[in-house]
Parts: C-alpha cells; structure tokens; sequence
C-alpha cells in the first residue's frame, strides 16, 4: 500500500503523508479511527460508572470486597477499551525558525509546540521496549533540557513512518548547523 510518488505510506491504522508548503517541510501521521473501538470505549465507560454507582444506590450494606473487585474490573475494562482521540500529528521544519510539533484532535482542539532552531541538537530513534510491547519513538535532544522532546507523544507510529521524518530533521539541523557556524561564530575571523 505504498505511493511513494505522492510522499504517502499506509500501514496499519496509520498514514504517512509528507509534502512542502511554502518553504516548509510538513510530515504528518493520519490515525485512522475505529468507529467500534470507540464505541467499545464508550460501552466501558458506561459498564465503569455502573459498577462504582451500584454500591451506593443499592439498599444493602455495603461489602468492600465484592466493590473493590467490581471497581477494578470496571477501571481496568475502561482503560483497555479507551481510544486515542488523536486525529493526525505532524512535524513542521521551518528553515532558519525551528520545528514545530503539532497534536491535531478529533474534537478539533490543537496543541502545538514550538522548538527554536538553536534549542535542538539533534533527532534521535529509539527503540522502546516494555515488559508487554516493543515499539519505536521519535525525540529531540534539545540544550540545557534534561529530558527528550517526543516528537509523535499520542501515536506510535512504525519505525518505517519515523526514519523519513528523522532524516529529514537531521538533515535540516545539519544544514543549518553549518550555515550557522560558519557565519555567527564570535572568535572567528574570515
């Protein structure tokens, strides 16, 4: 299912789409959504709030065995069923500003983040990997920050989807990097 020719690969429940608008370098992951899983989601929710409820309308005494297991179950049934609301997120490289990173929701809410181009080192690829899954993850080293900047936080795309949008920020710092120090160096002299 792959158009290399249009910048667009499928796989799974993502898309990745990558196109030039303006000047800009746009990546974007597209997260298909599952009409069943949220209504899976939302049946859990609803089995949830039943299962809290039941002990404090029912006449009985209240036993804290049989309500703590029912709350568990419920909770645990909810978070399996919850659904990721995210639409798409996208990377957006603009020369000599930065990166910014962008969470499009199926609510319509956005929330964007803004790195300035001197902040970033570089982009790293990680291979992430839990007692359950496997997976990989995008992030920026960014100066003087203790932590890495996720680049895809909601979704987790495949590996396949992540490596052009790494090179191409590689790329893009790489190229800027030099430009930079090759004009705004304080002690050197050309």
């Amino acid at each position: 299912m792959e158009q290399e020719g249009k910048g667009e690969v499928s796989s799974g429940i993502y898309t990745y789409n990558h196109h030039c608008d303006n000047g800009f370098d746009i990546h974007e992951i597209f997260v298909k959504r599952s009409r069943f899983r949220v209504l899976l989601s939302y049946i859990g929710m609803v089995f949830l709030l039943a299962s809290v409820s039941r002990p404090f309308l029912s006449e009985d005494k209240l036993s804290p065995g049989s309500s703590v297991w029912s709350i568990t179950f419920g909770i645990l049934v909810a978070k399996c069923l919850q659904y990721k609301p995210v639409k798409k997120e996208s990377v957006v490289i603009m020369p000599t500003f930065g990166v910014q990173l962008e969470i499009h929701f199926w609510s319509g809410r956005v929330h964007r983040r803004f790195v300035p181009l001197g902040k970033v080192l570089k982009p790293l690829l990680n291979e992430c990997v839990t007692p359950v899954t496997c997976y990989w993850s995008l992030s920026l080293l960014l100066c003087d920050e203790e932590e890495l900047m996720l680049v895809f936080q909601k979704s987790r795309p495949p590996v396949k989807m992540l490596v052009p949008v790494w090179k191409a920020l590689g790329k893009f710092l790489n190229s800027e990097c030099q430009t930079c120090s090759a004009v705004s160096e304080p002690g050197s002299q050309t």
